[in-house]
């Protein structure tokens, strides 16, 4: 699954608990969300370079769109099948995508 993937990818750059979100049930047109946060705008360029890279070499593709790159505060990698949020820690705190998708069970990446 590209969101276990990129939820490693980006736990291996510190990032600040990655969780990936089984989202077949809720919505139809995507499998998995990843929401993880970064110390700083820098530390979530970093994270989103190091998720788009273990992406590529696992499944061969990059993400289809990316939103967000530039302000450094919330990045959405879209791949069509999995949305990947990488957030600063202030602005995942205020979305809270983990509250406001919390009916989605967690899929466990460690390991």
């Amino acid at each position: 699954m590209l969101g276990i993937v990129a939820a490693r990818a980006a736990d291996e750059k510190l990032g600040i608990d990655p969780v990936v979100l089984d989202m077949e049930a809720l919505l139809s047109v995507v499998d998995a969300f990843v929401v993880v946060a970064g110390r700083n705008a820098r530390h979530v360029d970093a994270l989103v370079d190091d998720i788009e890279a273990a992406t590529k070499a696992t499944f061969g593709r990059g993400p289809n769109r990316i939103e967000g790159r530039s302000d450094g505060r919330w990045v959405l990698l879209d791949y069509g099948d999995a949305i990947i949020h990488v957030f600063d820690e202030e602005t995942r705190a205020f979305y809270d995508l983990e509250h406001l998708w919390s009916s989605a069970p967690r899929v466990a990446w460690q390991g």
